[in-house]
Parts: structure tokens; sequence; C-alpha cells
């Protein structure tokens, strides 16, 4: 590997710590979202899904799930691009199963990319790997 891989992976590692604590104060904190691993092609990131985040039937609230895809997906974009601006353009989930919380881990991938548009895939797994949702969003360039 050269010397550029390595200036490369700094720049995207402080990149993504400047990312993380510009996020905490933004609702990304508030859903209490960590970053597990991240670059400009994959993310992975958890949640440690409590009481707060179940609706009334006592489930982990389906708009908590989507917010992890699209934080997931989200954090591939910032990172893909991180001197433009892009936001969320559409978002399809498909919730396959559900959980009364504990650690969540959502991990998303790019799949596709033109100039002005992002495509990628999240799935949210429970701690146990049970398959509880998956995502596809476009997020456009603004």
């Amino acid at each position: 590997m050269d010397e550029d891989w390595f200036v490369q992976q700094a720049d995207q590692a402080g990149h993504l710590t400047r990312l993380a604590e510009r996020a905490q104060a933004t609702f990304w904190g508030v859903l209490g979202c960590e970053v597990v691993q991240a670059n400009a092609s994959k993310a992975t990131i958890c949640l440690d899904a409590s009481e707060r985040h179940r609706n009334l039937l006592g489930i982990v609230h389906g708009g908590v799930l989507m917010s992890l895809l699209d934080n997931a997906m989200g954090l591939v974009v910032m990172l893909a691009v991180p001197d433009e601006r892009a936001v969320t353009a559409n978002l399809n989930t498909q919730f396959l199963a559900s959980s009364k919380g504990g650690v969540l881990l959502c991990e998303a991938e790019l799949v596709h990319r033109t100039d002005r548009t992002l495509t990628l895939e999240a799935r949210v797994k429970d701690d146990s790997g049970k398959l509880l949702g998956i995502g596809i969003g476009a997020y456009r360039i603004i």
C-alpha cells in the first residue's frame, strides 16, 4: 500500500470523528445511535433500544428502525461525498420482525451512484442476528 492510501484513511477517520461529534446534538444523538465502523461504501451503526424506543404494543417503534436505516445509509453518503450536501429523496422499508429492545445493529452499503444520486441498501438486526427490517434509499446531492 502506498502513502496516499494511508493519508486518505487518516483524512476519512478525522472526518468521521468530526461528524460523530456534531451528530450528538442532533436527532442522531437523541435517538442514541453510535458508529461501529464506517467508510465511503459501507457503514455499521448500533442503538441500544430501551423503553423510550418502544411503541404502545411494547415493541421497538417502526420509526426507530427507519431512522436507523436512514442514519446508516446517510452516514455512507456523507463519507462518499464529503464536500457535498445530500438529502434523503426516497426510503423504502420492509418490516420483517419485531423486537422488544436491546442492541440493534444496522449495516448499510452503497450499491449505485450517479452524478446526483446515491442508492444504498441497509439491514437492521437484533442482537441475536434476527433480521428486523431492510431498506433501500436514494440520496440526492443538493
